[in-house]
């Protein structure tokens, strides 16, 4: 009920319902900007027309079937190889150029067809019912293009294993230990490099000597906001304020300056992109220097990770025992991956046994199948928003700093104003 998401499914009628993650802009760019697409079980082509509009269609052509992905971009739409029939954006025919002169048939035939919108390097496609739901005032859509970044990988398992991996705040003390700290002015780009706002120590540090925190879970308007507390001493306290944005995204601390807005999309039942919009809040993001580090582990033309299970995920014995708790490398998403697909296909969830620390995971999932029923019953799942509603959700909020243990409430959401405050772009919000 709540993993697969192909059409008709309980979970595919429910995610039908929000703008999905299609593909990153940087995919498009080039002489030809034709993609095919496989998007929540439906296989569909993404194309760029003359005029700079975006189109979404079902990738068979409904003449006899072949391969829009190898369509010529023509004449304001995407044409068949086949016997040229000519598509555009809105799936509409325009062309059925070996009929008869004067043929009515181009009118009657109509392809499958999606929006695209472009927001901060995402192709957002909406694949249900009606008119699409608005996007929220997020940091992420409304900073400007100049302190964004998007990126996105390959992960060979069901998409649920990796969102429930992303809003567990438990794992990064031990699936993301390191035995020694980097210094954290060489780590820009990295999660968990830098210091701790309002202190000198590490990240690193403190998940590695910090390993049973406490977690607070609490609903929002958009979801749930996840507070990681790690006691230090009496005074102070690790605060760590992450959050479920529904029905698959969760915004986390990269560093004291950076957040990630991260989606797990299915492509079908067991294999997901994950895509991730990068914000700054002090300087412009360094794009060509983001993209390098991360397209050392990920290859082009398909986001797939170089660390895999044809080849143990780099696993070093010898790293394990001296460097790092995996022995899996220094990049966590090496980590991630092998724990979201250790799990198999698709996790057997009935042979769990969660704890106090998957706190959130449990509150989620039953937050994920009251959506699912409200959908199948025609109702209105949450964050299904219009502009009014939309309007009212900025932020979130997503901190890493160190606070007064007595006061952490009260300290999160200071800095978080503080940063605001002294941003070039989020001032007011």
């Amino acid at each position: 009920m709540i993993t697969r998401a192909g059409p008709g499914t309980p979970a595919g009628v429910l995610m039908r319902r929000y703008w999905q993650p299609a593909a990153l802009v940087d995919e498009l760019v080039g002489n030809r900007p034709v993609k095919s697409v496989r998007l929540l079980g439906e296989n569909l082509v993404l194309f760029r027309d003359e005029q700079g509009r975006y189109g979404l269609i079902e990738r068979a052509c409904p003449h006899r079937g072949t391969d829009l992905a190898f369509g010529r971009l023509e004449d304001g739409g995407l044409r068949c190889a086949f016997h040229g029939w000519l598509f555009d954006v809105a799936g509409r025919c325009l062309e059925t150029p070996a009929e008869p002169e004067g043929s009515r048939l181009a009118a009657n035939i109509r392809q499958t067809a999606y929006p695209v919108v472009e927001k901060s390097g995402i192709l957002f496609a909406y694949l249900g019912p009606g008119e699409p739901p608005e996007f929220p005032h997020f940091d992420c859509f409304v900073a400007p293009g100049s302190h964004t970044f998007a990126f996105k990988g390959l992960i060979d398992c069901n998409w649920l294993q990796s969102f429930e991996v992303g809003i567990d705040p438990a794992h990064t003390s031990f699936l993301h230990r390191f035995f020694h700290d980097e210094d954290p002015t060489l780590g820009y780009g990295k999660l968990f490099r830098d210091t701790s706002i309002d202190s000198e120590i590490p990240m690193t540090r403190l998940m590695r000597e910090h390993p049973r925190p406490q977690i607070e879970v609490e609903p929002t308007d958009f979801g749930m906001r996840i507070v990681t507390l790690r006691r230090i001493s009496d005074a102070d306290t690790h605060v760590r304020v992450t959050n479920l944005v529904f029905p698959h995204a969760f915004v986390i601390p990269m560093s004291s300056e950076m957040t990630i807005t991260q989606w797990h999309v299915p492509i079908d039942d067991t294999r997901h992109y994950w895509y991730a919009i990068f914000t700054s809040f002090g300087a412009p993001v360094d794009k060509d220097e983001m993209r390098r580090q991360r397209l050392e582990l990920y290859q082009l033309p398909d986001y797939a990770p170089r660390k895999n299970k044809s080849n143990d995920y780099g696993f070093d014995p010898h790293e394990q025992a001296h460097a790092t708790f995996t022995g899996m490398g220094a990049d966590i998403n090496v980590h991630d991956q092998w724990a979201c697909e250790s799990m198999g296909p698709i996790a057997d969830r009935t042979k769990e046994h969660l704890g106090q620390s998957d706190k959130a995971i449990s509150a989620y999932r039953r937050s994920l199948r009251a959506a699912i029923e409200a959908a199948g019953q025609g109702g209105k799942p949450p964050m299904v928003l219009d502009e009014p509603a939309a309007e009212k959700l900025t932020g979130p909020a997503a901190i890493d700093g160190i606070g007064p243990t007595d006061g952490w409430q009260a300290y999160w959401r200071a800095t978080d104003a503080t940063r605001r405050k002294a941003s070039s772009w989020a001032n007011g919000r």
